[in-house]
């Protein structure tokens, strides 16, 4: 077994109805405007389990007039955790705030295969926002904390470890990868088209793959010996990134002037002749 197998993204009929239920119930009751909604987490990933969670994202507006108070409002909206359903999002300034970091989750949930909620005219304009200010070496700082946190708190700490852990230090070391050695393009969101992109062995990707393959079939794929050659991959990225972190650039006044206009324009502020 020397490739990953397919990965088709799904959720059965009965889930999202539970879902789009959910969704229409935050509008109501906060009275907000969906930008998108999507599904995150291992089930967008491309390595999900039998029992894994539903984490519904998504981006919403208000009215102009929210805004505009001495008392700003809560920026996220999260829902009750309950059984497998995990579902949250951001108010847009906060969304737009931490694009300009540059926090490359926004741009992850856009590029999301599962989609319940979208607005074409929305989201092309974030999308081309971000492909014009947000270059991918800037986002190496988020993918290596996020990275070395899971490697330190999962991996690093036994030799006997819960080996699907290893899939949520492999996926942004992955994203790190693909940032030197495609630096004109962001990270995709699926795993397997990280691997694919990446230049990973043969014999490596084997060893992943199995992985993957004991991940999709079961809910737990228990605890083993850690993976020497999974671990040097996972340190010699860890290794590469931290000497290549982004230095802080300030934000050019052009950048926020426009990110302004995007932000009056998505939330149907009209300003007074």
């Amino acid at each position: 077994m020397g490739q990953l197998f397919d990965f088709s993204p799904d959720i059965p009929a009965d889930k999202e109805a539970v879902i789009q239920s959910q969704l229409s119930e935050v509008e109501r009751d906060y009275d907000v405007r969906f930008l998108f909604a999507i599904e995150s987490g291992s089930r967008a990933w491309g390595f999900p389990s039998p029992d894994s969670d539903f984490d519904v994202r998504f981006v919403y507006a208000h009215a102009p007039d929210w805004y505009l108070t001495i008392a700003p409002g809560r920026d996220v909206i999260e829902l009750p955790l309950v059984d497998d359903w995990d579902t949250n999002g951001w108010d847009i300034q906060k969304a737009i705030g931490l694009l300009l970091k540059p926090n490359p989750v926004l741009l992850e949930w856009l590029s999301s295969p599962i989609k319940y909620r979208w607005d074409d005219a929305a989201c092309q304009r974030l999308s081309a926002f971000a492909d014009k200010h947000v270059r991918p070496h800037a986002c190496l700082t988020h993918y290596f904390h996020l990275a070395k946190n899971n490697w330190d708190r999962n991996i690093a700490v036994s030799t006997n470890v819960n080996l699907k852990k290893y899939f949520y230090v492999l996926r942004p070391v992955l994203a790190m990868r693909w940032v030197r050695m495609n630096p004109d393009t962001l990270p995709p969101m699926n795993f397997q088209d990280l691997v694919h992109g990446t230049d990973i062995p043969p014999e490596l990707q084997t060893q992943i793959a199995e992985l993957l393959e004991l991940k999709a079939k079961a809910s737990e794929i228990g605890k083993g010996d850690r993976i020497p050659d999974i671990d040097e991959l996972i340190l010699k990225e860890l290794d590469w990134a931290q000497k290549n972190l982004p230095d802080k650039i300030p934000l050019e006044r052009t950048t926020r002037d426009e990110a302004d206009q995007m932000f009056r324009d998505l939330i149907g502020y009209k300003e007074l002749a």
